[in-house]
């Protein structure tokens, strides 16, 4: 009897041990990172390669492991049956088995072995590849049949599961990862915008970032020579449009740095000479992405174009760097004012400058205003309003309180923003 009840321990705790390989190598191969196994292959690391192959054929694999486990976890239940029943007899013998195998079987068949593969889904991975990958290989006839048979089950009941429904984008799951990432406090703010920004590009439109017209410094080409001159190098800005007759008229893009070298070498410009400096202004659709003008910068090997409206007005400017701001964040040099647009007012409270972008404010703050309609704060405040707000009016716009502080003329130029503790009220209330 003892060897027999030998020979039974050993063939179960077999059978256990086996069982224990396919729930690590189903919850490892399910959990391991596709980006890290895509960087293994291409250092040519061998295993990975399997992986690779058993996660591209993953209905086999999930099948195969599936039936493997079964049956094992089945053909040990039976055995530890046959011999419970010689020891204890057939009133406690089931009871007893019963017990035993489901905490053997849940334990250190599935609970241990699953916990310490999705810790180390790597590492397992790579052990384990090889050997299921010969076991899928084996047991792929019967996986097809059966694969067969629930395929067609599932059609008799309206079910169609060879037909993808799946409408997820590359771009949305990197941007749930990286989201994912930052909210679990492995990636900083910073990083977590900048990533964004670069998924965005392609959504956003160079208007959505342009500087305005009306807050371009430009020249008027029929300026004296000596005028021109000393606006043009008295600016803080390397690149300054010229215009003649009247503002909409742009005759060219005037590079303060070429303007300093013909200087040296003839002093007495003339205005012909001046605006022959200039680079032909190149004008852009306002619904150009930033993506496409980043490229084209690139491409055109420029750093400056003028955005225009459908009936070819210009509408304002966007530059290389507003684009590479769009990404990294505010870049200020030695020249530039400190950053006022946005000034803390209380807790809950903010001054901000209404030409301030929704984008900006909204990374900055780490909030989530609506950007579709408008491009700006005071945009926004004038299109859920529907109204040209007077200076001290309010409005309840998305959960936040929006003051109109300061005005020019029709524009809004300063606000005071603040957060309400009750979200659920009316979007837009005015007073």
């Amino acid at each position: 009897m003892d060897a027999e009840f030998l020979y039974y321990a050993l063939t179960i705790t077999l059978f256990l041990l086996i069982s224990a390989f396919f729930s690590a190598a189903e919850t490892a191969l399910t959990a391991i990172s596709r980006a890290r196994i895509y960087q293994l292959v291409m250092n040519g690391n061998k295993a990975a390669q399997t992986v690779t192959k058993l996660r591209r054929e993953k209905e086999s694999m999930i099948g195969a492991i599936l039936l493997g486990n079964n049956a094992v976890n089945i053909a040990a239940s039976a055995i530890a049956t046959a011999l419970s029943l010689k020891l204890f007899g057939d009133e406690n013998g089931l009871v007893i088995v019963t017990v035993v195998m489901t905490f053997l079987i849940v334990v250190f068949s599935e609970i241990l072995p699953k916990t310490y593969a999705i810790q180390n889904s790597e590492r397992v991975s790579l052990a384990l590849a090889p050997a299921l990958n010969v076991i899928v290989s084996l047991l792929k006839p019967i996986t097809l049949c059966i694969q067969f048979f629930i395929r067609h089950l599932l059609k008799i009941v309206g079910v169609d599961i060879s037909k993808s429904n799946t409408l997820i984008s590359a771009t949305d799951v990197i941007r749930g990862t990286i989201e994912l990432h930052h909210r679990e406090g492995k990636m900083i703010k910073q990083d977590r915008d900048m990533l964004g920004s670069i998924l965005d590009l392609n959504d956003i439109e160079v208007r959505e970032i342009s500087t305005h017209r009306k807050q371009v410094e430009t020249l008027d080409a029929n300026l004296p020579p000596k005028d021109l001159i000393h606006q043009a190098i008295s600016t803080l800005h390397s690149r300054i449009p010229l215009w003649r007759d009247e503002p909409d008229n742009i005759i060219g893009l005037l590079h303060v740095k070429d303007l300093v070298k013909a200087l040296g070498e003839h002093p007495d410009l003339t205005t012909e000479a001046i605006v022959a400096l200039c680079k032909t202004p190149w004008f852009i659709p306002e619904t150009t992405s930033l993506r496409d003008q980043l490229l084209a910068f690139r491409s055109q090997r420029q750093h400056f174009a003028f955005i225009v409206d459908e009936y070819g007005s210009w509408e304002g400017i966007v530059t290389l760097e507003d684009i590479i701001e769009e990404i990294v964040g505010d870049i200020d040099d030695e020249h530039d004012e400190a950053d006022n647009d946005i000034q803390k007012a209380g807790e809950h409270a903010y001054i901000v400058q209404g030409s301030v972008t929704l984008r900006d404010f909204n990374r900055q703050m780490d909030l989530n205003l609506p950007d579709d309609e408008a491009s700006t704060l005071a945009g926004l405040l004038i299109h859920e309003a529907q109204t040209i707000p007077a200076v001290g009016e309010y409005f309840v716009i998305h959960g936040f309180g929006f003051t109109v502080l300061e005005k020019d003329s029709m524009q809004i130029t300063r606000l005071r923003i603040e957060r309400l503790p009750d979200t659920t009220q009316p979007d837009i209330t005015g007073a």
